[in-house]
């Protein structure tokens, strides 16, 4: 085959040369359909992404709950009763130093937590509440109380303290 013929050929399948202008960017209706996609998006997903009431309040729940496992383990390493107070805003928590363990709570000492940032209250709730407001975790882990503690934190799933075991958990 000469080589004139295979030249002929060979420019049959090679693609016209166009203009750069045709080439390049998007028109006008592409770039309108993805700004009406865009806005129709957040019109729906705006308000989600911007309520933090949920991540708030799961924050609380599981700051809640470390503390109060924090409380257990205490009472466990240094064999001494805690006492725990719920009230609205968080936990707090005192230990006796003396051995045996007086009756009242209010002689006890503050357990020296973590050093973390104060706990933060979800908005449009009162935090924390729960049935009974004060119990003690014993030197063996245990609760001084009855039956299961229940903790309701706002926005979240509630907060169980089992009595026999002192188990922490949703």
């Amino acid at each position: 085959m000469p080589l004139a013929n295979l030249k002929k050929g060979a420019e049959r399948y090679m693609p016209r040369q166009t203009s750069l202008a045709r080439q390049s960017g998007f028109t006008l209706i592409e770039l309108i359909m993805v700004i009406v996609i865009l806005g129709v998006v957040a019109v729906f997903m705006a308000p989600n992404i911007l309520d933090l009431g949920s991540f708030t309040g799961r924050g609380f729940h599981d700051e809640t709950m470390a503390l109060l496992r924090y409380g257990q383990k205490t009472a466990i390493a240094q064999r001494r009763t805690v006492c725990v107070s719920i009230a609205s805003t968080g936990v707090t928590m005192t230990m006796f130093v003396a051995n045996p363990a007086p009756t009242s709570c209010a002689s006890a000492t503050a357990v020296q937590a973590p050093t973390l940032p104060p706990p933060t209250v979800p908005r449009g709730g009162t935090g924390l509440s729960g049935v009974p407001s004060a119990f003690q975790f014993t030197p063996l882990g245990g609760t001084d109380q009855s039956s299961a503690i229940m903790i309701t934190v706002v926005n979240s799933t509630p907060v169980t303290v089992e009595a026999a075991t002192g188990y922490v958990h949703d």
